[in-house]
C-alpha cells in the first residue's frame, strides 16, 4: 500500500524538479545568449545557475526577475532573447553608451515587467508599438537614447504608468492622443510625469491630451517643434506642480486657465511666438520659476501683479517689450533671488527699495532704457547689469554694474597646493588626487536650487552616497559655463575614498544611485566619460554549463521530447510546402500583373506570422469590429503604420484564384478619398486584407453626435464632395471600371483631417469590356441605401451607388438613419418637400447641429440634387462626375478653397476639430448585408 502511495509522489517530485531545472537551465541560456550579443565584461557571471550571486541578478523562487547592469561598458545590441525571460519584472540596462541599435519588438513578451529603463544607452530606429502590451509596466525610462520616429501611440494601453520620461531623443510626429479605437498618452490617468522633452515632435498639442482625470505633477515638452496654442485644458491638471513649455514655436494666446494650477511651481514658456495680452497670472501662487522670455506679447507697462506672487525667487521677462518703471515693490518679494529682465524698454530711475529681499543676488537690465540708479550708502552684496542703457551708454560711466555682463557662475577654488598630482589626475576638493567619477546633473525644475550654493546639493549627494555604503570621499558640482537660466547643468564629479579611481562595481552602484534619485527628484542624472582611470576588474567569461538532472529517466524523456518536436517540425515544413504550391500568390509580381500601372505601389504580401505578431496573435483588444466578412483587427506594421486587417471567416472565403482577382481589383484602386489596400495574406488557408488604418471613424459615428462634435455645413459639404470624387474615380478611371455596390455612412471614413474615403469593396463588381450596359447578378447590398431599380431588376449599373449616394446625402443634411421608426427617409422628404419656402420647409428634419451659428448656403440646391440621384429610373440620374461638379459649385458660393486638405468652417461656432469615437459594433470596417426584407422596405405599404 505504501508504495503506491510512494511512487506517485516520487514521479510528482520527479516532475517538479524537471520543471524547475528547465526553468533555470532556460533563464541560464537566455542570460548567456544576452552576454554573447553585448560583448561586455560582466562581473561574476559564472556557473551555470544566474540564482548563485550572478551580479546585477536577482531571482525569485530560482527564476530571474531582475536585472540591474547600470554602467559596466555593455556594447553590441539588445537580443530579442530577452523575451524568454518570462518572470522578468524589472531591466535596468542603464548608462551603456555602447548599447545600440533597436529595441527588441520581442520586449512586448515580458508580460510581468513593471520597470523598463533603458537611460543614457545608444539605442536607436523606433519605440517598438508592442511596448504598449506590458500591461503591468510602472516606470518606463527610455531618455537620452538616439530613439527616431513618432511616440507609439500603444503606450496609451499602459494603464498602470505613473512615470514615462522619452526625452532627450530623436523622436518625431505629433503627440498622440486616443481616436476611436487607437489609444494615446491621454489614457494615462496614473501618470504622474510626461517626460517628452528634447525630441523633434511637431504639430500642436492635442486639447484632449489633458483632462480633470489625469494626476501629472510634471509635464515637460521643452525644446521641441510644437505648434499652435497651449491648450485650455491644461488648466484641469490641477496636481501640475512643474510645465514646461520652452524652445517651441507656440503661438496663440496664453489661457487663463492656467490660473487653477494653484500648485504650480515652475513654468517655462520662453521662446516661442506667444502673442495677445501678457498674461495675468495672479492665481499661481505657488510660482517660484517664471519665464515668459522672449515671445510676442502685446507692449505693456510692467506688471504690477507680479509682486502678488510671493513664493517667486527667479523671474525671467526678457524681450517682451515692457516699458515703463519698475516698482520697487517687486524686489521686497521674500524670496526672490533673481530678475532677469534684458532686452525691453523699461526706463526711469532703478530703486530697489530698502525692504528688497534678503536673498537678492541677481538684477539683469541690460539692453534697457535705464537713466538712472539709486543707490543705497551701503549697497546690498546684488550683482546689478544695466549694461546698454542711457546710464552707461550716454554718460559713460565705467561702473561695475555697466562692464558686467556675465551672469554664470564660478566655482572659488579650493586652497588645495595645485601641481601635486600627474596631468591625468584631478584634485579633489579635499586636496587628494584621483579619477572622479563624471557625469551631468540636469535639472528638471529649476526652482529646486539655489543656483549661487552648490554645497547644500553636494552635501545631500554625500549623505545619500555614505547611507548606502558607497567609498566616496567628496562631491564636486560646477555650474555650466553656460547661461544658467537656459541650460541648468552642473557638471559632476565624484572622487574615491581611500583611492585613487572607483572599481567598475562602484562606479554602476554610483550610476544605479544616481539614476533612483532621479526617478524621485528634480533632476536628471547622466554619465560623463568612460575613461576615468585604469579599470582592474578582470574579463570573466560565462561557462556554458547545462545542469545535469539526476533524476532517473529524465533524460531519456528529453531526448523523446526533442525527437518529438523535431518530427512535428519536419511534417509542418511539408505541409507548408505543400500549401505553397497551390498557392497562386508564391510567384506572384503585382508589376508585372494585371493590377494596374507598376509605377503604382502594389500591396504587399504579408506571411501569417507578420500578421500575428501585428495584431499580437489577433488579441481581444485589437479586435475592432465584425461584418458578413469576418472580424478586423487592428495591427501596427514595423515602420509604425497602424492597419485594419480584415481576417475572412470560414463561409466567407473564396477559391484560391478568387481572391487573387479581388486581390488584383483592389490594387488599381489608388486615389486619395479611397481607402487604401496596404497588403494582404493567403496562407494556412487564412484571406486577410489589410487596409490603411483611418483614425476618425465613419460618417455614421459623426452623425450620432448632435451637440458636442457636430459637423459644421461647410464641413458636411466637403465630406459630401469627398466621397462623391472616390465614386466618380471608380466609376470613370479605374481599369476595368468598378462598382462599389454598399455605398453607406459607415463606409465613408474621416481621415485626421476630416477627408471623406470611401471604404469597404467587399461587394464591389468590375464592370468588364463585354458588361457595357449593366451586370446581371444577385441583388447585394444595405437596407435603406439599396437602389429599387437595381432590386427589381437584378441590373447592376453606376446609377445604383448614385441612388445609394442620394441616400447619403439626405443623411448628411438630417443625421438620420435611412429608415428610422418605419420611416423611411427618401420618402419622408419628398413628402416633405415645399419649394416655395425657405429650405424647402425641411426645417423640422435637418439636424439642428449644422443651423445653429451658420448659414446653410446651397441647401437648396443640395437638396434638388439628392432627389435627382434619388429618381426611381436610372437612366434619369446624373452620373457621379456631374455630382462632383455640382457639389464643387456649391462649396464655391460658400466661399470654400477647393485645394484645402482640411475642412474649416466658415462659422466662428464651429472652429473646433473633432474627434469621433467608432463603436465596435458599428465600426467603419464592419459590413452589414441585406437580407430578404428588403422587399418590405420598398413596398406601397411602406409608411411615410
Amino acid at each position: 500500500m505504501g508504495e503506491r502511495i510512494l511512487i506517485p509522489l516520487l514521479l510528482s517530485f520527479n516532475c517538479l524538479l524537471l520543471a524547475v531545472a528547465q526553468d533555470i537551465t532556460k533563464d541560464f541560456q537566455v542570460l548567456k545568449s544576452l552576454s554573447d550579443s553585448w560583448q561586455g565584461q560582466i562581473p561574476n557571471w559564472e556557473g551555470s545557475d544566474p540564482c548563485q550571486d550572478w551580479y546585477g541578478i536577482n531571482c525569485r523562487n530560482s527564476r530571474v526577475v531582475s536585472i540591474s547592469l547600470t554602467d559596466i561598458g555593455l556594447t553590441g545590441k539588445l537580443s530579442g532573447d530577452i523575451g524568454s525571460l518570462s518572470e522578468l519584472d524589472s531591466l535596468d540596462l542603464s548608462y551603456n553608451r555602447g548599447l545600440t541599435g533597436p529595441l527588441p519588438q520581442e520586449i512586448g513578451n515580458l508580460k510581468k515587467l513593471t520597470k523598463l529603463t533603458l537611460v543614457g544607452c545608444g539605442f536607436t530606429g523606433r519605440i517598438p508599438d508592442e511596448i504598449g502590451s506590458l500591461q503591468h509596466l510602472e516606470f518606463l525610462s527610455l531618455n537620452s537614447n538616439n530613439f527616431a520616429g513618432p511616440i507609439p501611440p500603444s503606450i496609451g494601453n499602459l494603464s498602470n504608468l505613473t512615470w514615462l520620461d522619452l526625452a532627450d531623443n530623436q523622436l518625431d510626429g505629433s503627440i498622440p492622443v486616443s481616436s476611436g479605437t487607437t489609444p494615446g498618452l491621454d489614457m494615462l490617468h496614473k501618470a504622474l510625469h510626461f517626460h517628452l522633452g528634447q525630441n523633434k515632435l511637431s504639430g500642436q498639442i492635442p486639447p484632449k491630451l489633458f483632462s480633470s482625470k489625469m494626476t501629472l505633477i510634471h509635464v515637460i515638452f521643452g525644446s521641441n517643434q510644437l505648434v499652435g496654442s497651449i491648450p485650455e485644458t491644461l488648466g484641469l491638471v490641477t496636481s501640475l506642480t512643474l510645465v514646461r513649455f520652452e524652445n517651441n514655436s507656440l503661438d496663440g494666446y496664453v489661457p487663463l486657465s492656467l490660473n487653477n494650477l494653484i500648485n504650480v511651481t515652475d513654468l517655462l514658456l520662453s521662446n516661442n511666438k506667444l502673442h495677445g495680452a501678457l498674461p495675468n497670472l495672479t492665481g499661481m501662487n505657488s510660482l517660484k520659476y517664471l519665464d515668459l522670455s522672449n515671445n510676442g506679447f502685446d507692449k505693456s507697462s510692467f506688471p504690477l501683479w507680479l509682486s502678488n506672487l510671493k513664493n517667486l525667487t527667479t523671474l525671467q521677462m526678457g524681450n517682451l517689450y515692457l516699458d515703463g518703471t519698475i516698482p520697487n515693490l517687486l524686489f521686497s518679494i521674500a524670496n526672490l533671488q533673481n530678475v532677469v529682465l534684458k532686452d525691453n524698454h523699461l526706463g526711469g530711475t532703478l530703486d530697489i527699495g530698502t525692504n528688497y529681499s534678503k536673498q537678492l543676488q541677481l538684477i539683469d537690465l541690460t539692453s534697457n532704457s535705464i537713466e538712472d540708479f539709486k543707490q543705497r550708502n551701503d549697497p546690498p552684496q546684488i550683482r546689478i547689469i544695466l549694461a546698454y542703457n542711457p546710464i552707461c551708454t550716454e554718460t559713460g560711466l565705467m561702473e561695475d554694474y555697466c562692464t558686467n555682463l556675465n551672469i554664470s557662475h564660478t566655482k572659488p577654488q579650493n586652497n588645495c597646493q595645485q601641481g601635486s598630482c600627474s596631468p591625468d589626475q584631478i584634485l579633489s576638493p579635499k586636496c587628494k588626487c584621483g579619477y572622479p567619477y563624471t557625469g551631468t546633473l540636469t535639472c528638471r525644475a529649476p526652482s529646486y536650487f539655489e543656483w549661487r550654493n552648490t554645497t547644500l546639493l553636494e552635501e545631500h549627494l554625500m549623505q545619500e552616497f555614505q547611507s548606502d555604503n558607497l567609498p566616496v570621499d567628496s562631491v564636486s558640482l560646477t555650474l555650466s559655463p553656460n547661461d544658467p537660466f537656459q541650460s541648468f547643468e552642473f557638471s559632476v564629479q565624484i572622487f574615491p575614498l581611500g583611492q585613487t579611481h572607483f572599481s567598475q562595481q562602484n562606479k554602476s552602484r554610483i550610476s544605479f544611485l544616481l539614476g533612483k534619485l532621479s526617478a524621485n527628484s528634480a533632476f536628471n542624472f547622466i554619465t560623463g566619460n568612460h575613461d576615468d582611470g585604469p579599470n582592474q576588474t578582470s574579463n570573466s567569461s560565462i561557462t556554458a554549463i547545462i545542469i545535469g538532472v539526476a533524476i532517473g529517466g529524465s533524460s531519456l524523456l528529453l531526448v523523446l521530447l526533442a525527437l518529438a518536436g523535431f518530427y512535428a517540425f519536419r511534417q509542418r515544413r511539408r505541409a507548408e510546402r505543400a500549401i505553397s504550391r497551390s498557392n497562386p500568390f508564391g510567384n506572384w509580381d503585382p508589376s508585372k500583373s494585371n493590377c494596374g500601372t507598376p509605377q503604382l505601389k502594389a500591396p504587399k504580401q504579408f506571411s501569417f506570422e507578420e500578421i500575428k505578431k501585428y495584431t499580437n496573435n489577433f488579441s481581444q483588444a485589437n479586435d475592432i469590429g465584425s461584418g458578413g466578412y469576418g472580424k478586423v483587427y487592428r495591427g501596427t506594421l514595423p515602420t509604425g503604420q497602424v492597419v485594419a486587417i480584415k481576417r475572412a471567416q470560414k463561409e466567407s472565403k473564396q477559391g484560391a484564384q478568387e481572391f487573387k482577382a479581388e486581390i488584383e481589383l483592389l490594387s488599381r484602386v489608388h486615389h486619395k478619398n479611397l481607402a487604401s489596400l496596404v497588403g494582404f495574406c493567403f496562407e494556412r488557408e487564412e484571406q486577410m486584407l489589410v487596409y490603411e488604418f483611418i483614425p476618425n471613424g465613419t460618417l455614421k459615428d459623426a452623425l450620432k453626435w448632435k451637440c458636442e462634435l457636430a459637423l459644421s455645413w461647410s464641413r458636411r459639404l466637403k465630406v459630401a464632395l469627398g466621397a462623391a470624387r472616390g465614386l466618380a474615380y471608380l466609376h470613370e478611371h479605374a481599369d476595368p471600371p468598378i462598382i462599389h455596390r454598399d455605398i453607406k455612412s459607415n463606409n465613408i471614413l474621416l481621415d485626421k483631417n476630416y477627408n471623406a474615403k470611401v471604404s469597404d469593396f467587399g461587394l464591389s463588381k468590375s464592370i468588364l469590356d463585354d458588361d457595357k450596359d449593366h451586370v446581371t447578378t444577385q441583388v447585394k447590398g444595405t437596407m435603406g441605401y439599396l437602389d429599387p431599380d437595381y432590386y427589381t431588376s437584378q441590373r447592376l449599373t453606376e446609377k445604383s451607388d448614385v441612388y445609394s449616394f442620394g441616400v447619403l446625402m439626405l443623411e448628411l443634411i438630417t443625421a438620420k438613419k435611412p429608415i428610422e421608426r418605419g420611416k423611411y427617409i427618401v420618402k419622408v422628404v419628398r413628402n416633405t418637400i415645399d419649394k416655395t419656402k425657405d429650405l424647402y420647409g425641411l426645417h423640422e428634419i435637418i439636424d439642428p447641429s449644422i443651423c445653429s451659428g451658420s448659414t446653410l448656403e446651397g441647401f437648396e440646391n443640395f437638396v434638388d440634387l439628392a432627389m435627382e440621384c434619388l429618381k426611381e429610373s436610372g437612366v434619369d440620374r446624373p452620373t457621379m462626375s456631374e455630382v462632383v461638379t455640382e457639389i464643387e459649385d456649391m462649396l464655391r458660393s460658400v466661399g470654400l478653397n477647393l485645394t484645402s486638405e482640411s475642412v474649416a468652417s466658415t462659422s466662428s461656432s464651429h472652429r473646433f476639430e473633432v474627434s469621433i469615437v467608432s463603436s465596435q459594433q458599428d465600426h467603419p470596417y464592419s459590413n452589414e448585408f441585406v437580407g430578404s426584407s428588403a422587399e418590405r422596405l420598398y413596398s406601397k405599404s411602406e409608411p411615410s
